[in-house]
């Protein structure tokens, strides 16, 4: 299973890449890949999955996150989300020019740069200041688009809405040989996660003993790999909880839990209350 690069050509007569997708349309990208561009992705209404690095969680109420060059993601929306649109910029860090986010005036621009190392996700305030803007930016000539781009990501450096998604270093110690294999394991739980998932078929893909691997993947992601298999599982009951209307018990097994008394347990230790309270909660949101 080969690990996604994904290569990202400008759009027509600009620096940087943009597109604005109906519901439904961007279902492209629902491998795990990683680029060298830094994008921002803004989710107009819907909920989904957040997968970004070493993170997993449900985002409710749409989405605008920050993931910084070469951090492994997921696609954010798909046919059940619910969005109205999702807009996708793309830019390579220094595509204004090596010079331009040293001046006084853009060195904040820098500083937000290097925290999307870790990938950022801005809350409800920050949204409804600048999603607007972005999807505006579909119908703007290139050099206006350019310039509603400089504003937004103004706006982004200035917010103080805002949640670091990785702990600090994930991003720091990736090479691309990490990103390869890191994205072949990632790849490999997404199509995996319902079934028992073997940790030595898994260190064999990676060309690694089991406890070197198990090393090798604290030291990548801050988590132990029964850790992100499991916090992987129940981010997908979380998701199956707001969109089916089937019993909790099924759901767990549906999310690749074999014990229900297990899930209970491992869902309110990671979302902080139980299946039935989490989804009781989503209906009143929904409402």
């Amino acid at each position: 299973m080969k690990p996604s690069f994904e290569v990202i050509e400008p759009s027509f007569g600009s620096s940087f890449y943009y597109s604005k997708y109906a519901k439904d349309v961007n279902n492209k990208a629902h491998l795990w890949h990683y680029h060298p561009e830094i994008e921002m992705v803004f989710v107009n209404g819907g909920s989904g999955k957040r997968q970004i690095g070493s993170h997993l969680s449900y985002y409710t109420d749409g989405d605008l996150i920050l993931i910084g060059g070469n951090l492994p993601h997921c696609g954010f929306t798909d046919t059940n989300t619910g969005n109205k649109t999702e807009s996708v910029i793309q830019m390579k860090p220094e595509f204004l020019g090596t010079g331009f986010l040293a001046l006084q005036e853009t060195k904040g621009i820098a500083e937000l740069f290097n925290k999307a190392k870790g990938g950022i996700a801005f809350g409800p305030q920050t949204k409804e200041t600048v999603g607007s803007s972005i999807e505006l930016m579909d119908e703007q000539p290139p050099f206006e688009r350019l310039l509603t781009l400089l504003k937004v990501l103004k706006a982004l450096e200035n917010s103080e809405d805002y949640k670091i998604l990785n702990a600090s270093g994930f991003a720091m110690e990736m090479q691309i040989q990490d990103n390869d294999r890191i994205s072949m394991v990632f790849n490999y739980i997404k199509d995996h996660f319902q079934e028992e998932i073997n940790l030595i078929a898994v260190a064999e893909m990676a060309s690694m003993t089991v406890p070197s691997f198990c090393r090798y993947f604290k030291k990548i992601t801050k988590k132990t790999f029964t850790q992100f298999v499991n916090e992987y599982r129940v981010v997908h009951a979380s998701k199956l909880l707001a969109e089916k209307q089937i019993s909790i018990a099924n759901i767990s097994y549906e999310s690749g839990f074999n014990n229900f008394s297990h899930f209970n347990k491992l869902f309110k230790a990671f979302t902080g209350k139980s299946a039935s309270q989490y989804r009781k909660e989503l209906k009143s949101v929904f409402k």
